[in-house]
């Protein structure tokens, strides 16, 4: 059987999973993000209308009740649920599937249980990305702070990379340690966060303008 190239745009040339469109790590990322999103999708409440912290509880001049919704975490919310009933609409024409209930837990185990059949699909690379960029969707309305960086992905910051930025805790020489890393295999230390967030805040911000 001829071997190709996973489509997703890797730093280097990595061969699909058998009987799949996409590679390995593609899958597992996919199939991460699909467990993932009903617990952003549920966090994602607490941000509707958000109050900032009284860092000075005695100064009341200039300061302003935020009492209206956050139109960015609507449209987030709009978008997750719109794209997996999307792709869970294919699955049931194509394999004949009872359609699930039109709720994110229900649509994204749904897609879970079918994933094997999905990434053989020509349209898999399409999948993926979609599913990857509403489950960052969701994180940047969250925002998590520094200390809370296992939830984070953005996108790598590496000229021509298509890979995201992710950081997580691991275990080594007795004790945690976290380091990040991109999904298509940049890495850096953790003191290196600081100048590495700036970078991803002005690549957010050019591709904004």
């Amino acid at each position: 059987m001829k071997v190709h190239p996973c489509p997703r745009n890797h730093v280097q040339e990595i061969p699909a999973a058998a009987g799949s469109a996409l590679c390995v790590r593609c899958i597992g990322q996919a199939e991460h993000n699909l467990r993932i999103l009903p617990v952003l999708h549920q966090e994602s409440l607490h941000h509707l209308s958000p109050t900032p912290r009284r860092t000075n509880p005695t100064k009341v001049s200039g300061s302003r009740k935020r009492d209206h919704l956050d139109i960015s975490v609507l449209d987030a919310r709009h978008n997750i649920l719109a794209i997996l009933e999307s792709w869970s609409g294919i699955v049931v024409e194509k394999l004949g599937r009872v359609s699930p209930d039109r709720s994110v837990p229900q649509l994204a185990r749904f897609l879970t249980v079918n994933l094997e059949w999905i990434t053989a699909q020509p349209p898999a690379a399409d999948f993926a990305d979609e599913i990857e960029s509403i489950a960052a969707e969701l994180r940047r309305t969250i925002d998590p702070d520094p200390s809370e960086l296992s939830t984070l992905t953005r996108k790598c910051v590496v000229n021509d990379c298509a890979g995201t930025i992710t950081a997580e805790p691991q275990r080594g020489g007795g004790k945690a340690r976290s380091s990040i890393t991109c999904s298509s295999g940049h890495s850096w230390e953790m003191r290196e966060w600081l100048a590495l967030r700036q970078l991803i805040e002005r690549q957010r911000k050019s591709v904004s303008a």
